[in-house]
């Protein structure tokens, strides 16, 4: 008759009689457990488990911020697509002045470029030294994507308010006077 797997090895030099013992009391309690019905509580395998929810918790997180990350990318693919289709390349010699980031910056633009920024019909747009003059349109869905692309924006409410709203419009200012 063959000998058990655990004779072999004891036989074998690979397990000892104390493993050998250890081994059978151990399954002779599992056995008379779970004749009586009782649940037992297996260490190894809650603890499979728990490492197993920690790691999908944490395979959802990173896979959250890629997704983030590759959104984030392709959104400024798109502002970076939209400013190459719409931007107005022409410069000429008319400066217009404006604040971005607390630095007051000057743009050379042909003089209906300049008044239609100052309409409010075109806009700048950009990050860093890069910036672009759009039509306001472009500017409006670049803003939609993320606002922080939209460096100047003037509202028709403002230019109409400065040409409409002058105290002195009815007072001429001589060309002739003499300092």
């Amino acid at each position: 008759m063959a000998k058990s797997l655990q004779e072999q090895l004891r036989q074998a030099g690979i397990a000892s009689q104390k493993q050998v013992v250890k081994a059978r009391k151990a399954q002779n309690t599992r056995e008379k457990m779970q004749r009586k019905g009782v649940d037992l509580v297996d260490e190894t395998a809650d603890l499979v488990r728990q490492h197993d929810a920690e790691k999908l918790a944490r395979d959802r997180l990173l896979n959250e911020e890629k997704n983030r990350n590759a959104e984030r990318k392709a959104i400024q693919g798109q502002i970076l697509q939209l400013i190459d289709l719409n931007a107005i390349a022409d410069r000429g010699d008319a400066e217009y002045r404006f604040d971005h980031a607390g630095v007051i910056k000057t743009l050379m633009l042909l003089p209906e470029h300049r008044q239609a920024l100052i309409r409010g019909a075109l806009a700048i747009v950009g990050k860093a030294d890069k910036l672009s003059v759009v039509p306001r349109q472009a500017a409006e869905k670049i803003a939609e994507r993320d606002a922080s692309w939209l460096v100047l924006l003037n509202t028709r409410e403002d230019s109409d308010a400065l040409d409409g709203d002058d105290e002195y419009a009815g007072y001429e200012v001589p060309d002739d006077l003499m300092w």
